[in-house]
């Protein structure tokens, strides 16, 4: 089975993560992964009321890392394999651009 994440920062840069040889992680620990970014990085919640679901960190982790650090191999690695366990999904696509997530 596929396992991938890719992100989409523009029509022309988009960042590839190939997870098929990758260890999975768990729910709990890609949860806890976003969660620690999205502070670190200082993101800000995309909904009025404040609720912040998994997609919305997803997104907001990805456009507030940029092109820095998901060319960071580290991290990036991290980030893929955390997206990947917090929304359930073999294939994850994120489009910054739009702030969509499509599996």
């Amino acid at each position: 089975m596929r396992s991938e994440v890719s992100v989409s920062l523009s029509q022309n840069e988009e960042f590839k993560f190939d997870l098929e040889d990758q260890a999975p992680m768990s729910n709990e620990e890609g949860r806890r992964w976003l969660e620690d970014q999205f502070v670190s990085l200082e993101c800000e919640p995309l909904r009025a009321s404040g609720k912040v679901l998994a997609a919305d960190k997803v997104l907001t982790v990805a456009q507030a890392g940029g092109r820095r650090l998901l060319a960071d191999p580290e991290w990036s690695l991290h980030f893929a394999r955390a997206a990947k366990a917090a929304l359930g999904k073999p294939v994850v696509r994120v489009d910054v651009a739009s702030m969509s997530i499509s599996y």
